[in-house]
């Protein structure tokens, strides 16, 4: 018989973190299988900025539409364009768009496997054995396996392997979503733009978050969000598309999904297990942008585990959330305080609309988003947007 193949690495989850970590370990010449349910669709605006377009090679082919202009619209239905000067946002369809990915990591050299985890078992020697159900396979059949050195938990917000590996996994908030997938509509049936995302704040629709339309050039997706327990987000979506005038569009897909509302505060186990994605809470708060982060976090992840398997020392893997927060930390403090007190109210979100019409409010938005870092080179637009802010938050200004 033939020696069971150790693996360094098996990543469990396919999407955008586990592909990218399964893509850049192969790349590093690293032994690792892919272990993904496939088939499965996140609900997801899919939005790309261009930094993760040029940092992660996404091929212009992906792109379903070019987004140059975000609708901010209030609770009392005003509306604020905002342009994107010399840019644009691409936008993906996250079937394709993640099997793509997936087909890149077996490219690189992955092993690819399709089934649903089950479990993590330790084995004498320091090596993890991870198991899982074929797809396809009956309930009665033994499940199938694999062992490696060092396991990475990409496997979404309610992820098993954090459940299993990491306690702290188990505490966590997250903002429930639920999307409809739609044929675009016909010309002139609606205040619908091919190039435009709408992003609506109304208490109606969303309680604490935010309602959006997205274009997907022959497709769109309309949907909402909410941390309330019990808040009927398919019903909210029934009423937003009743509203923009597209309950007679045909619906292609309906997708549900929680998204976490923060890091965790421990994204490994000390010994050998990491996660990354939605499984280690790195979405965007207020934003709800998750696709960039992901990415980014597979990679810091194949970083650490790559550092872990040359020196030996595990307290290499903390290494990924170190470097992550190091570099999008204070994004992430800053978009939590603005959903935590602009969501809080519809007269608070009335307000930060009124705020997104200033341009320097809108400029340094853009400049931060597209980067993905804060802006610092502009210090006396700063000063301009701090004191804005106050006169907003003391009712000076009219909303």
């Amino acid at each position: 018989m033939r020696p069971e193949t150790i693996f360094d690495v098996i990543v469990v989850g396919g999407g955008p973190a586990g592909a990218t970590a399964a893509t850049d370990l192969a790349r590093l010449g690293r032994l690792v299988l892919l272990l993904d349910r496939e088939g499965r669709i996140k609900p997801c605006g899919g939005a790309i900025p261009p930094r993760a377009i040029d940092r992660f090679a996404i091929p212009p082919a992906l792109l379903v539409a070019r987004i140059d202009c975000a609708r901010i619209v209030s609770p009392k239905g005003r509306a604020v364009d905002i342009g994107i000067e010399g840019g644009f946002v691409g936008m993906v369809d996250r079937d394709v768009f993640d099997a793509w990915l997936r087909e890149r990591a077996a490219a690189a050299g992955a092993v690819r496997a399709a089934g649903t985890f089950e479990r993590l078992e330790h084995e004498p020697g320091g090596l993890v054995r991870v198991l899982w159900r074929a797809k396809g396979a009956p309930a009665s059949a033994p499940l199938a396996g694999a062992r490696a050195r060092f396991v990475i938990g990409a496997d979404g917000a309610n992820s098993a392997v954090a459940r299993q590996a990491i306690p702290q996994a188990a505490d966590r908030r997250f903002v429930f979503a639920y999307h409809e997938v739609c044929e675009r509509p016909p010309d002139g049936l609606a205040d619908y733009g091919d190039g435009r995302c709408d992003v609506v704040y109304d208490g109606r629709l969303s309680p604490d978050f935010y309602s959006w339309l997205f274009p997907h050039g022959p497709t769109f997706s309309i949907g909402t969000g909410s941390a309330a327990k019990g808040f009927p987000l398919r019903e909210s979506v029934t009423t937003y598309r009743r509203r923009m005038g597209l309950d007679s569009v045909r619906t292609i897909r309906r997708e549900g999904a929680p998204i976490p509302l923060e890091p965790l505060r421990r994204w490994d186990n000390g010994r050998d297990v990491l996660l990354a994605g939605d499984a280690a809470g790195v979405v965007a708060p207020a934003s709800g942008e998750g696709i960039f982060y992901a990415m980014e976090s597979g990679r810091l992840a194949a970083e650490a585990v790559d550092e872990t398997l040359a020196t030996g020392d595990a307290r290499a893997l903390a290494r990924a959330r170190r470097r992550f927060l190091r570099a999008h930390g204070a994004v992430f403090w800053i978009l939590g305080i603005m959903q935590r007190y602009w969501y809080g109210s519809d007269e608070r979100r009335e307000r930060f609309v009124a705020i997104c019409r200033d341009k320097d409010v809108q400029e340094l938005t853009f400049d931060a988003y597209m980067n993905k870092e804060l802006v610092k080179a502009r210090p006396l637009a700063h000063v301009r947007i701090f004191f804005k802010n106050l006169a907003h938050l003391s009712g000076l200004v009219p909303a």
